[in-house]
């Protein structure tokens, strides 16, 4: 953006040390829009001050999440919510710059491969099985437990660039790879748990009057790809010590397993230099809410 006189008084006002003053400004300056991020990167590599870097860094931070704000406001309305363009837009909110088509051309050739090991004749297990091969053996996808210390095993991205995530975003991993291939996976809200049910292929959730469960074949742990049965369920259940609802089987929509995403992901930002991106994304989670 060309610097006016307006911006660079604006600039020069950011080491004011009155608090309303330093409001002022950097309203005025994110009101300009993401076109003064390179403005304000060439400031920050020119200011020998750490105080003015910090908050050029937070003014950067606020634009990047107005526009995040504004693109996941669309994908909510659209007609039809992408789960990997919802994974990706959640990966923007902490790398912001993310180039998303080297992920969706990865994401393409572990379906590919998978795809070549599908016929029509497979019965859905033996599906799950040959996604268990590639996803897990072959590509070498490696499941952790969840851990609110590393909030870069919630993004899709990084989970395809070190092979490595935690179950809600392998799991999104391994549903994206399911829709891709016509095959009737979906995450269910078990408690404490991400899911994912192999439904028959008749399954309708908008008019079947019947519990979910009768129309779920078996489950997958999408940690590490490993397969389970109802009679496993129910014995969860009963560990838990919990009714097994037919509304813990209903299938989740995108929007709600995004929404997981968004709010598990806030919990890796509960120390205060950074709760923040706590508050921003619940705001993001709140955006979502059914």
């Amino acid at each position: 953006m060309h610097e006016t006189r307006e911006i660079s008084a604006l600039f020069n006002l950011l080491d004011d040390p009155d608090e309303e003053v330093f409001t002022s400004v950097s309203e005025r300056i994110v009101h300009y829009g993401k076109g003064i991020i390179p403005n304000l990167e060439n400031l920050w590599e020119n200011s020998p001050r750490e105080e003015v870097q910090e908050r050029i860094e937070m003014l950067i931070h606020r634009l990047h999440y107005a526009d995040l704000l504004k693109d996941l406001t669309e994908w909510r309305d659209s007609a039809y919510h992408d789960l990997l363009f919802g994974a990706l837009l959640v990966a923007k909110f902490q790398y912001p710059d993310l180039q998303t088509a080297p992920v969706i051309q990865e994401i393409e050739k572990i379906r590919r491969n998978v795809w070549l090991e599908l016929n029509s004749y497979l019965t859905p297990l033996e599906q799950a099985n040959v996604i268990t091969s590639i996803v897990y053996n072959y590509y070498n996808l490696k499941g952790t437990e969840v851990s609110y210390n590393n909030p870069d095993d919630f993004f899709i991205h990084k989970v395809i660039q070190s092979k490595k995530g935690n179950t809600i975003s392998n799991g999104i991993l391994y549903l994206v790879l399911a829709e891709l291939l016509d095959i009737p996976a979906r995450a269910i809200h078990i408690p404490k748990q991400f899911v994912i049910a192999f439904f028959n292929k008749d399954y309708d959730p908008s008019t079947y009057a019947g519990s979910p469960q009768e129309k779920i074949n078996f489950y997958v742990d999408a940690t590490t790809g490993q397969i389970f049965s109802h009679k496993d369920v129910e014995n969860y259940f009963k560990r838990m010590m919990l009714p097994a609802a037919s509304s813990y089987f209903k299938p989740l929509t995108h929007k709600r397993v995004i929404r997981a995403l968004i709010e598990e992901l806030s919990k890796c930002f509960d120390t205060p230099r950074v709760q923040y991106k706590k508050f921003e994304l619940l705001q993001l989670a709140d955006l979502l809410d059914n």
